[in-house]
């Protein structure tokens, strides 16, 4: 039987869905490329039919972050092992229409580069448009990335392609620096190994919001095959490498995040002692080399500095969870540390673990290590008179609505605002646009080669000055050079606080009780369920829309006091903006707890977010029994309230 025959049959059995066989048909139709067809007549021949349902039930969907998806099927082909051992990468990426592959890449790299033209010529700008490429050590990054670069070139845009892998955020800053026209980070985060991305930044070193998300989305749709033809020499782009210079520039600003650097002149400080873990990833290109600088004592795993896609050390790059820190663990209390930091493969996330008052290795959440370093930038910048009575209310913290509240108490202590954005760090940058757009147009024509202390006065002066960006995912921001989620600074104002605590004799477990007794116990809970491929998606489609249709009236023996739908309802945020539209769902209950559910913008999942808390009496703090009691009831509570939210999934997906 052909193999036209084969996939009809599937199609007319149902074991094919009608649209992987429209996708399978429309890209060997459009490319001679064997790769394509042998791996897709083994998958056929092997009655692998979910497998093809996976790779072609859509064509990868550029959203408004860029592609992300599996660049590794759950079952390799043969054609795509070539002469890799089975303990190896592949030599060819996933085959498909929805894979992260060089046909998809291809894809975006043109569309991007025709929204840059006709943008800059909407604009009147003249000549080529720029591009920066960067990448992290996930399979086929690299080679992503030299690939989109002569695309890019080809189709008449200029390149500045990094001569190795580095961290997200100094692709958006080197966006900046260079007055590119866009960045690209071929990259998946902290993804499984198997899956990999294409995340794109504007002019401003960003995410990309609107217009520029719906146009690009637009011009990459529009291309429907691989092959293009480049323009003539004279009118194609030049790549230029970037190295050492752009890292010491980026380095440079990084330094200044830290705000106290005496703190290590401080015999208790002197003796902190920091285990860092890259997990593979870019972290190992700079974190060291800041670590040193600073002054601080620190040691690497050294099994995880090696770069390697494949992770081989944990079962998922994720510095959220305590199974990828275990051997940063292990060597602390080999060694003595008192802190575990290790960031993900892009370096634009950081986790970290502490001592508890047991000198156990406890991890901490991104709730609670972004409230703790802006507690500790706000109260420092008070200290050191950067921030004042005159000045305060040009002060903000950033954050995600699902970000814990107690950053929003932390605020409203010191007196300095605190703004709650959609999650995602492009809407914590696009306040940033915001306000240095509020700058006098002599200061923003200059305003990226301004020092952290000039850019700080304008901000202070003249329009809002960021104290302290984050999520709840374990991304922080501590300045607004960069316009992204930040690993590397992570680590610095991380260390600095732990020297602080250090200084005054406590562990950072004993310095967020602290901050607890004096402005109140909040506790976080986030869960997810995953559903993959063709059949996940549908899922978690119907799942997210049942909550919009029929929101709950009570959870957990608790009634709903109130449902904010942001699909539907018009909110606005703390500095009277209107939020857009996001499948996002937020319920208040009448004891004080709170939930929140939305998909996934970049994981087969979809997401929960519980939130409790226990506040002191008016103008007192809660004592070390009080706080202890409070632990104990908030996190019961919230646990009571995931097993009443689980089950309540399973009756929403059985209606």
């Amino acid at each position: 039987m052909s193999l036209a025959d084969q996939l009809q049959a599937a199609a007319a059995s149902g074991q094919l869905l009608p649209a992987s066989l429209d996708n399978i048909r429309a890209l060997l139709a459009a490319s001679e490329n064997p790769l394509y067809r042998a791996s897709i007549e083994e998958l056929a021949s092997a009655g692998q039919w979910a497998e093809l349902n996976d790779r072609f039930f859509q064509a990868l969907k550029f959203g408004t972050g860029g592609l992300r998806g599996r660049t590794v099927g759950k079952v390799v082909t043969k054609a795509e092992r070539g002469s890799a051992p089975e303990d190896q990468r592949p030599d060819a990426p996933c085959v498909g229409t929805n894979a992260m592959n060089f046909y998809n890449v291809s894809r975006a790299t043109r569309g991007l580069v025709t929204y840059i033209k006709n943008y800059r010529a909407n604009a009147k700008l003249g000549g080529k448009p720029s591009i920066v490429f960067a990448h992290d050590t996930r399979h086929f990054s690299a080679e992503f990335a030299k690939f989109c670069a002569k695309i890019a070139t080809d189709c008449g845009a200029n390149v500045y392609l990094f001569d190795g892998c580095r961290a997200t955020p100094e692709m958006s800053f080197a966006v900046r620096q260079l007055r590119a026209d866009a960045g690209v980070m071929l990259t998946a985060s902290h993804n499984p190994p198997h899956d990999n991305g294409y995340k794109v930044n504007f002019n401003d070193g960003a995410g990309i919001v609107e217009p520029h998300a719906t146009g690009i989305i637009k011009e990459v749709n529009a291309i429907k095959g691989e092959d293009y033809e480049a323009l003539p020499e004279a009118e194609r782009g030049q790549i230029t490498t970037l190295g050492d210079d752009m890292d010491q520039q980026y380095l440079a600003r990084v330094e200044t995040m830290m705000l106290q650097p005496e703190l290590l002149k401080k015999e208790e400080a002197k003796k902190l002692k920091i285990v860092f873990t890259a997990l593979h990833g870019t972290g190992g290109v700079l974190v060291p080399v800041l670590l040193k600088k600073l002054g601080f004592t620190f040691l690497t795993v050294p099994e995880q500095d090696v770069r390697d896609g494949r992770f081989p050390t944990v079962k998922s790059p994720n510095p959220e969870n305590a199974s990828a820190l275990k051997m940063a663990v292990d060597l602390a209390n080999k060694e003595g540390a008192d802190i575990i930091i290790g960031t993900d493969p892009d370096c634009d996330r950081m986790g970290v673990g502490v001592r508890d008052s047991k000198g156990e290795m406890v991890l901490l959440t991104g709730n609670q290590v972004g409230s703790l370093m802006a507690w500790y930038r706000t109260k420092t910048m008070f200290d050191l008179g950067i921030l004042t009575a005159a000045n305060k209310d040009r002060a903000v913290l950033l954050k995600t609505f699902v970000t814990s509240p107690l950053q929003d108490a932390i605020a409203a202590k010191f007196g300095v605002g605190c703004v709650n954005t959609l999650t995602g760090f492009k809407w914590i940058s696009s306040k940033l646009a915001k306000y240095e757009a509020a700058l006098p147009a002599d200061i923003q024509a200059r305003y990226r080669d301004l020092n952290n202390v000039e850019s700080r006065a304008a901000r202070l002066q003249h329009s809002k000055f960021l104290i302290f960006g984050g999520e709840e995912s374990y991304g922080y921001m501590g300045d607004d050079f960069s316009r992204d989620k930040d690993g590397n600074g992570a680590v610095v104002m991380f260390a600095e606080l732990a020297a602080y605590a250090a200084s005054l004799g406590l562990t950072v477990a004993g310095l967020l009780d602290q901050v607890y007794a004096e402005v109140g116990y909040f506790l976080e809970r986030n869960e997810s369920k995953v559903f993959e491929g063709a059949t996940g998606a549908a899922q978690i489609t119907r799942l997210a829309d049942s909550y919009g249709s029929n929101p709950p009236k009570e959870v957990d023996g608790s009634a709903v006091v109130n449902v904010r739908d942001f699909r539907k309802d018009e909110i606005k945020d703390e500095e009277g903006d209107v939020v857009l539209k996001e499948k996002m769902l937020f319920v208040d209950l009448a004891d004080g707890r709170s939930f929140a559910v939305r998909p996934s913008g970049t994981e087969p999942k979809i997401k929960y977010y519980m939130f409790g808390r226990s506040l002191p009496a008016a103008g007192q703090k809660l004592s070390a029994d009080e706080l202890a009691a409070a632990k104990a009831k908030v996190s019961a509570g919230l646990a009571s309230m995931w097993a009443w939210l689980d089950k309540d999934i399973d009756a929403r997906l059985a209606e």
